[in-house]
């Protein structure tokens, strides 16, 4: 199926390690998760899909990536050399930062996650679930890297534990990222909890806001009232905000780069 997406690679005007005077992030596109292709027959995979779906999403107005690498078997993985090909090939074809995850969903030993992780090279950022026992480990891990680190917030337990953690004046991006488990409203609740409890310890990273299912798009337009960054793509939805089917990654960025252009 590489032939759904036909790739051009040019010289990146953006390279890892570019100073973090750049223009922040508005809109970041997420192009797959853990999903396999059955979620949606357009879902990136391969590192080569991976490159040219991330392409047509620049096009249509992300200006980030977050991505989930696969294995040789399509499964997603925290393989350095897995890794470091995908978002080496994606910075190449768009010239735009990529992150990465580093959810213990991927691999469950300790160990041999850290061993991983510890050996990345290319990722420009990776997210760290807060409500992981060993978040704050994971971030250290990833500065001594030189890898910038995005918070991933999916209650204010999560957030007191960035705080708690002594590293919320070094991560990069705070994600304010509640799950739909319980239905938009539920999402909401979280996302104001969230917000306040960041305001009262004073935590000043910039905050990217975005959940998923039926709370993506009205999380999102949230996020764009109130002028904060953003996300979306197949990984958190596979509907537009008018409830129609999405085509692709492409077609969610452009509907939600329109919303974006309102601000």
């Amino acid at each position: 199926h590489l032939a759904r997406f036909p790739i051009s690679l040019r010289t990146p005007p953006y390279v890892r390690g570019m100073s973090s005077d750049d223009p922040p992030i508005r809109l970041q596109a997420c192009l797959n998760g853990d999903h396999d292709t059955g979620v949606h027959p357009m879902l990136p995979t391969s590192t080569r899909e991976l490159a040219s779906d991330a392409a047509a999403c620049a096009a249509a107005g992300a200006d980030s990536f977050h991505v989930h690498p696969r294995d040789a078997s399509g499964r997603p993985t925290l393989d350095p050399e897995a890794v470091d090909a995908a978002v080496q090939a994606i910075r190449a074809a768009t010239g735009k930062p990529v992150g990465v995850s580093t959810s213990q969903t991927i691999e469950r030993d300790p160990a041999r996650r850290a061993e991983q992780i510890g050996a990345w090279a290319e990722p420009d950022y990776a997210s760290v679930n807060l409500a992981e026992d060993d978040a704050a480990a994971v971030m250290e891990l990833l500065l001594d890297r030189g890898i910038d680190v995005e918070a991933g917030l999916s209650s204010p337990e999560d957030a007191q534990a960035l705080v708690d953690s002594g590293l919320a004046d070094r991560v990069t991006r705070v994600l304010v990222e509640p799950y739909d488990d319980d239905g938009p409203d539920a999402a909401f609740s979280s996302v104001g909890a969230i917000h306040d409890l960041l305001d009262t310890y004073g935590v000043g990273a910039p905050r990217l806001q975005h959940s998923d299912g039926e709370a993506a798009w009205p999380v999102l337009e949230d996020a764009v009232a109130r002028g904060l960054a953003t996300r979306i793509g197949l990984e958190d939805t596979q509907q537009l905000g008018n409830g129609r089917a999405a085509s692709s990654n492409a077609d969610l960025v452009r509907a939600a780069a329109a919303r974006d252009a309102q601000r």
